[in-house]
């Protein structure tokens, strides 16, 4: 083999560097900040900052020094706008779910970022996989973001692999058009969020998506190619856990917080089986496990 000159195997180096931009292990586009509260904290832009949902006054304190002025939440869970406000900070409530951000959201981030007051901070639950989703859209639509430089983000916030509608949202990113952006009318402090019964309807269609995988030998579904195993379990593992999180839950007997939690560990189970890419014959018996929590639960409580 012959040896490579110098000016190639620069030009080689050269072009590995650049076309390795993505990498989640070397690309690190934001830069992390310790904010009192707040847990996985990032400076993403002069403008827009990342992190887990603010625990107490002292993370509000810290907002405010920082300059925040708008608090974005697109966690399901009702935000503190009580403690936000003693601080002078503002917050808009723009859940989105685990499967991706959907047009009419994508429009009101955009809308928050185009007309709202900043600097903003973005946060979900534990700031790792919707909060940097939502803000990795936001600086696609606001500060000139490819999608690359999105899922680069999306990677050194934590966003699981398990979950690619989220990350689908980046690659796909399109941005509102200006009809869309006219439809928002309200960016709410507190969304209206649904209802246990709406809730446990959408868990019920997740549940029929994963027979349709069992059917397929634990495979994406024929014709359904936006369908995985692991990805409906997980859905479904995040949606028991959001639900207990929910007032609703909290004024529920405590039988139902109890066949709950039983539904949140067998889809756990289920779920670390298929990333695990075990046979059928330990996944059949958890899936079964999993359809009687959620039966339990479903019989006497949706409706």
């Amino acid at each position: 083999m012959k040896l490579l000159s110098l000016s190639t195997a620069l030009v080689i180096c050269m072009f590995a560097t650049a076309s390795g931009s993505d990498s989640p292990s070397t690309n690190h586009v934001a830069k992390p900040v310790e904010i009192a509260g707040v847990h996985n904290a990032f400076r993403v832009t002069e403008r827009i900052y990342s992190g887990s949902q603010p625990e107490g006054d002292a993370a509000f304190e810290a907002l405010k020094k920082l300059g925040i002025k708008t608090i974005i939440s697109v966690d399901g869970s009702k935000p503190d706008i009580e403690a936000a406000r003693k601080f002078g900070l503002k917050y808009v409530h723009l859940p989105i779910g685990y499967d991706g951000v959907a047009t009419n959201r994508l429009a009101e981030l955009t809308k928050v970022t185009s007309e709202g007051s900043g600097p903003y901070f973005v946060h979900c639950h534990h700031g790792k996989h919707r909060g940097p989703a939502a803000v990795a859209v936001m600086c696609e639509a606001s500060e000139g973001w490819t999608a690359e430089k999105a899922v680069a983000f999306m990677h050194q916030a934590g966003t699981g692999d398990d979950y690619p509608g989220l990350y689908r949202s980046a690659h796909e990113f399109k941005a509102p058009t200006a009809a869309q952006l006219a439809a928002v009318k309200e960016l709410p402090e507190i969304a209206k969020t649904p209802s246990l019964v709406d809730a446990m309807v959408a868990i019920d269609e997740h549940f029929d998506s994963l027979k349709k995988c069992q059917a397929a030998g634990w495979k994406t579904p024929l014709g359904a190619a936006d369908i995985s195993p692991a990805q409906e379990a997980t859905i479904l593992w995040e949606a028991y856990k959001e639900i207990a999180r929910t007032p609703d839950a909290a004024k529920r007997p405590e039988e139902f917080r109890v066949k709950l939690s039983d539904a949140e560990k067998s889809m756990d189970a289920l779920r670390l089986l298929l990333q695990r890419s075990e046979s059928s014959a330990a996944l059949d018996p958890a899936f079964q496990q999993a359809g009687q929590s959620c039966t339990a639960c479903h019989k006497k409580y949706r409706n």
